[in-house]
């Protein structure tokens, strides 16, 4: 079944209609359901999509297992992969190596 949602122009939304953003400051995951609208801003190449918070459920709790690999993400974007070494902020994508590194083989500008 292929329905449409409703199209709302920014700020044109309905009150009770909440984004993805909106129900994480709430304390609240769209818990599965469709988006029931949209909101379309910049000519169309901008796109929100509207949740009912009624459907929404609760954001899960975080659990020491979850909390431990959270930290290993983070310290994995600490590490630098030239030198091995971790840093003390996240290696900028744009350079893929730590700032010492980056000037050490000319790539930072």
């Amino acid at each position: 079944m292929n329905t449409t949602i409703p199209v709302y122009r920014y700020r044109w939304a309905p009150t009770g209609l909440m984004t993805r953003r909106q129900l994480r400051q709430a304390g609240l995951r769209p818990g599965g359901q469709d988006p029931v609208a949209e909101i379309r801003w910049r000519r169309g190449r901008r796109v929100a999509y509207l949740y009912d918070p009624a459907r929404a459920l609760p954001v899960r709790p975080m659990t020491p297992g979850r909390a431990r690999a959270v930290a290993a993400m983070l310290r994995a974007r600490r590490v630098c992969p030239v030198c091995r070494r971790e840093q003390s902020y996240s290696i900028p994508r744009s350079i893929g190596s730590c700032l010492s590194c980056a000037d050490s083989l000319g790539l930072a500008s």
